[in-house]
């Protein structure tokens, strides 16, 4: 018997009672409970949150209560999370990925990630500077990429000090 005729036989026998769940929109009291894990550390585990901001790797999305489960790729950007009371916590991250599970859970594993505060606009903008030289340069093609990827960061961590 073919996988799939095994599962459609076995779904047709398979309890009703089984309640799918239905998507809505989120509520104001709805909350989604957010994990936000690095290598060496934990900065939120398990915090119930309004909503999250993120930079997918595919544009930049919300997360609310309620959302579809999803998997996405983060690129270097801000995750902005918001807590009841409208209080707003902004970290930059470098990549990694987003986890949206069902019954509102999201899970965001990322490389690294510092408060949005801790940078200086001058100390990234002195340090893009000197990426790019290094991408303009003459030396050999491996420094050449490690610069232009340390550029696109710096690019973006300098975008997120300006809005």
């Amino acid at each position: 018997m073919s996988a799939l005729r095994l599962v459609t036989s076995a779904a047709r026998r398979a309890p009703r009672s089984f309640a799918l769940g239905r998507r809505g929109y989120a509520e104001a009291a709805d909350k989604i409970s957010l994990s936000l894990v690095l290598p060496h550390q934990a900065l939120f585990t398990s915090a119930d949150v309004v909503q999250v901001n993120l930079a997918a790797a595919t544009g930049d999305m919300g997360i609310l209560a309620n959302h579809a489960p999803t998997i996405e790729p983060l690129r270097p950007g801000v995750v902005e999370v918001i807590e009841a009371g409208s209080q707003s916590k902004k970290w930059f991250v470098s990549g990694g990925f987003a986890t949206v599970h069902p019954n509102n859970k999201l899970t965001i594993n990322a490389v690294e990630a510092a408060p949005l505060d801790a940078f200086s606009a001058e100390a990234v903008r002195a340090n893009l500077q000197e990426a790019l030289k290094v991408v303009a340069g003459n030396g050999a093609e491996e420094d050449k990429v490690e610069a232009r990827i340390e550029a696109d960061v710096y690019e973006a961590l300098q975008h997120a000090l300006t809005k």
